[in-house]
């Protein structure tokens, strides 16, 4: 018996590897699972959407969640330039069920009890292994090959591997199919505040989305975890960010928060209590999720801006929907790019739903406060969208009257005789290899650094 012939292979344990790996070994499969780092590791992209309730379900988790110390979740909220501050979002207002409550999460924490979950539902799992190949037979993906954490190389077969390499994407970009969306472009500087300001009752664990001055494209995030740690970092254009502003990250992070006066407010009452981390967020999309004898999923297929937190709810709803396709390719006996990737016409669908918000936003003189004035029975279907729940029919009838206060994009790609074309010229391959890697200045420290 070949001890190293596995049913599916996934490389990367974040939460779309992870649960991909989970919830296969649940159903049955043979599974084993590579991650090059070591859990827990820090991770940004803390707050969820309550749609990945039914992903949590499927998987076993919800019971760990909801003993879990993380911050419930009911609503979104947001304010304009200004500082004047929306009515919350409450997701009850649309959903009469559990999942209408969600979590705050710290992601090291998250993902680390996602990759033990997968094990504990029979995946085999390997942290601190690197894939430093994909294996084909012709044009088919017969498995990897690994460097083992003692530096020697082994091989392994499946008949499915699953690429969820997040944004090293290595089979997206082995093929050059990455599409990068040029419109979204940002910068982030982020960290973490001990004691900061919350809201009383359900409002204290609400995300708030705080919009800066006009011109920088950017917003704020704020969001409540647990031990009284608040997130908070700022989204803006790289140019208003970064440029001609020098090293000290530190120094422009509290600029900014000076310059908002809601994100002012509420850090004051705490202490910074973690380094300032800089990223650099490009928004992009894989032109295929899947060839012969392999799928690609989570920000290893797409990324989109960080906005309204869809990062982990897309994974999610990826690994479900991959877990479904691989499953029927096992039932026929079929692991083509056609029948493992049949569900990309469904996927991204949702996915252009939520970047059609996302572009809404940042329009400027949009607000959801004013649209609602004119159109107050979208109200549900705003907040359908924040719950994440955009695979649904009709989910993008209120773009129509939208359309009115906001440009609303035409799709990243659409498929012409077969072909995926772009809308926009896609990149040179050197500005596709976008780095997962974090970089931070630690201003306590008085020496630039960087790290995971």
């Amino acid at each position: 018996m070949n001890t190293n012939k596995f049913d599916v292979i996934v490389m990367g344990g974040g939460p779309a590897g992870s649960s991909i790996a989970g919830i296969l070994a649940r159903e049955g499969r043979q599974v084993i699972l590579f991650e090059k780092e070591i859990f827990p590791r820090h991770h940004i992209g803390e707050s969820l959407m309550t749609d990945t309730y039914w992903t949590f379900r499927r998987l076993g988790l919800l019971e760990k969640l909801k003993q879990s110390p993380f911050v419930r979740k009911y609503s979104v909220q947001f304010a304009n330039a200004a500082g004047k501050e929306s009515r919350p979002f409450y997701f009850f207002e649309a959903v009469h069920h559990e999942s209408a409550v969600t979590w705050q999460v710290t992601r090291a924490q998250f993902d680390h009890l996602l990759i033990n979950h997968a094990a504990e539902q029979g995946a085999v799992v390997h942290q601190g292994v690197l894939v430093k190949q994909v294996l084909f037979e012709e044009d088919r993906a017969v498995g990897v090959e690994v460097q083992m954490q003692d530096g020697t190389r082994e091989k392994f077969y499946a008949s499915v591997v699953v690429d969820a390499t997040g944004q090293a994407a290595m089979l997206s970009n082995k093929f050059r199919w990455r599409v990068r969306d040029p419109k979204l472009k940002k910068a982030v500087l982020y960290s973490y505040f001990k004691d900061a300001h919350r809201e009383p009752d359900l409002n204290g664990g609400a995300t708030l989305v705080l919009r800066t001055e006009p011109g920088s494209g950017g917003w704020f995030w704020y969001i409540p975890l647990e031990n009284d740690i608040t997130s908070v970092g700022i989204v803006a254009n790289p140019d208003y960010l970064l440029k001609g502003r020098g090293q000290d990250l530190a120094k422009i992070f509290h600029e900014e928060i000076e310059k908002c006066e809601a994100v002012r407010r509420r850090v004051a009452e705490g202490t910074r209590a973690d380094k300032i981390y800089s990223i650099l967020d490009y928004s992009y999309r894989s032109k295929h999720n899947a060839g012969n004898g392999f799928i690609i999923i989570g920000d290893a297929y797409g990324f989109l801006d960080p906005i309204y937190s869809s990062g982990v709810l897309l994974a999610l709803k990826m690994a479900e929907l991959a877990a479904d396709a691989i499953h029927d390719a096992f039932n026929h006996n079929d692991f083509s790019a056609a029948r493992l990737g049949q569900y990309q016409a469904k996927l991204d669908r949702g996915i252009e739903s939520m970047r059609k918000l996302v572009y809404a936003f940042y329009n400027d003189g949009f607000s959801f406060s004013g649209f609602l004035r004119k159109y107050p029975d979208e109200r549900v279907h705003i907040i359908n969208l924040l719950i994440g729940d955009v695979f649904k029919e009709g989910v993008d009838s209120i773009y129509g009257p939208m359309s009115e206060f906001a440009e609303i994009p035409p799709p990243l790609y659409e498929q012409v005789d077969g072909t995926m074309v772009a809308q926009t010229p896609t990149p040179e391959e050197s500005d596709l290899l976008l780095s997962a890697k974090y970089l931070y200045y630690d201003d306590r420290a008085g020496a630039p650094e960087s790290g995971d």
